[in-house]
C-alpha cells in the first residue's frame, strides 16, 4: 500500500517551512481561508506529478521574496522522494538519491487522485478534463499506454503543421497519417479496455451514493472518430476541412467519456450538490479499480470537501472513502464539518494551519 509517512515543505505559497507526520488513514487539516491548508494538498500533488492541479505555472508557487521550493516525502515502501525547484533552474527531482528526467517512476509509486472545486470540470469543462482523467487510469494499468499516447500526440502536431502550410505536402501527410492511426489504434483499445472495467465499479459506487430517487447515471466512451469508420479513410477524406480548421478534427486527441442523466448531459440535469455527488463518485470508482488492478492504493487529496456538500452526503462519501483503507489528505476551515461525519474510532490526525504554519 502506497502512502506518505512524512511529507516536508518549504517556500511554497505562504508556508515557510512545515513538517508532517503523516498517518496512514485519515489526515484533517484545517484552518481559515488563506491559512496554507490547500498548499499543503498542492505541495503533495507537485511531488507526485510534477504539477499544480491549481496552476499550470509551477514557479507561481514559490513564496513571495524566495528563489525556490522544495518539497520532500517518505513513503511507506520506504522510498524517498525530493523535489527542487528554482525560478532560474529546471526542478531537480530525485527517487531514492537518483536523478529523475521525468515523473514516470514517481507518479506509479505515489498514485494520487484530487478532488477540489476544478472536479466539477469533469462534469462541465469540454473534453480534455474527461481525457485527463480516463488517461490516469490507463496509464496506471498499462505500462505501454504513455509511450503510444506521445506518439499520437506527436503525429498530432506535425500534421496540424503540414496543415496549415501554404502547399500541402500531401506525401509528407500521408507518412504522418499512416503513424498516427498505427499509434491511435493502440491509444483507443487501451482506453477502451480500461472503461469497460471502469463502467461498472462507478455504477456501483455511484449507486451506493444516492438514493433510489436519483436518477440513473450512464457513462459512455467516444474514441475521437465515429464508430464503423477508419481513421485512416477519414482522415484522408477530411483533408481540406481540417486545413480550413487548421487542425486535425478526428483522432484520440479527440476522445470524450460522456456522462447522461437519461438522455440528457449530466450537468443539465444535477444539482450543485448531485455534480458533486456524481464527481467523488467517479474518483473513488477510479482508486477502486486502481487497487483491483494494480494493487495498489491511491492518496486522496480533498480539498474543501464540506463545500456544497449537506452533512448526509458529506458522511456518505467519507464513509466510502475510509473504508478503502487509503490514506486521505482532507482539508476544511471547521474541524467539526469533518468530525461529525465520522466515527469516533476513525484512525485519524489533525493539524491546525495558521499563516502557513503547523500550531497547536
Amino acid at each position: 500500500m502506497s502512502f506518505l509517512t512524512r511529507l516536508e515543505i518549504t517556500s511554497v505559497r505562504n508556508i515557510e517551512e512545515i513538517k508532517l507526520d503523516l498517518n496512514s488513514r485519515l489526515n484533517i487539516i484545517y484552518g481559515i481561508n488563506g491559512s496554507g491548508k490547500t498548499s499543503i494538498l498542492e505541495a503533495a500533488h507537485l511531488l507526485a506529478v510534477g504539477r499544480s492541479f491549481r496552476t499550470a505555472r509551477t514557479s507561481t508557487l514559490i513564496s513571495e521574496a524566495k528563489t525556490g521550493l522544495t518539497v520532500f516525502a517518505e513513503t511507506s515502501h520506504q522510498s524517498r522522494i525530493g523535489l527542487t525547484k528554482t525560478n532560474r533552474e529546471k526542478h531537480k527531482l530525485k527517487l531514492d538519491s537518483e536523478l529523475q528526467g521525468n515523473w514516470d517512476s514517481v507518479a506509479r509509486k505515489l498514485p494520487v487522485q484530487v478532488l477540489d472545486s476544478k472536479s466539477f470540470l469533469l462534469l462541465e469543462g469540454g473534453p480534455k478534463a474527461r481525457r485527463m482523467f480516463l488517461d490516469w487510469g490507463v496509464f496506471h494499468v498499462k505500462h505501454s499506454f504513455l509511450r503510444d499516447w506521445r506518439s499520437t500526440k506527436k503525429c498530432v502536431a506535425n500534421r496540424n503543421i503540414l496543415l496549415k502550410g501554404s502547399q500541402l505536402d500531401v506525401s509528407q501527410l500521408e507518412v504522418w497519417e499512416a503513424e498516427l492511426c498505427s499509434s491511435a489504434a493502440k491509444v483507443h483499445a487501451a482506453r477502451q479496455e480500461y472503461f469497460q472495467k471502469f463502467e461498472p465499479v462507478f455504477r456501483r459506487v455511484y449507486t451506493s451514493l444516492v438514493d433510489d430517487t436519483a436518477d440513473p447515471i450512464f457513462l459512455e466512451y467516444w474514441r475521437g472518430w465515429p464508430e464503423g469508420e477508419s481513421l485512416s479513410t477519414l482522415l484522408s477524406a477530411e483533408r481540406e476541412r481540417d486545413r480550413r480548421y487548421g487542425a486535425t478534427q478526428n483522432g484520440p486527441h479527440r476522445a470524450d467519456i460522456l456522462v447522461k442523466a437519461g438522455d440528457r448531459n449530466a450537468i443539465d440535469v444535477l444539482s450543485r450538490g448531485q455534480q458533486k455527488v456524481l464527481v467523488c463518485a467517479l474518483k473513488i470508482a477510479q482508486g477502486i479499480l486502481h487497487e483491483t488492478v494494480v494493487d495498489d492504493k491511491c492518496i486522496y487529496l480533498v480539498d474543501d470537501l464540506p463545500s456544497e456538500l449537506d452533512l448526509k452526503n458529506r458522511a456518505s462519501i467519507l464513509e466510502v472513502m475510509y473504508k478503502l483503507r487509503c490514506q486521505l489528505l482532507v482539508t476544511c476551515v471547521d474541524l467539526s464539518s469533518i468530525q461529525n461525519c465520522l466515527n469516533h474510532a476513525a484512525e485519524k490526525r489533525t493539524f491546525h494551519v495558521e499563516r502557513g504554519t503547523i500550531t497547536p
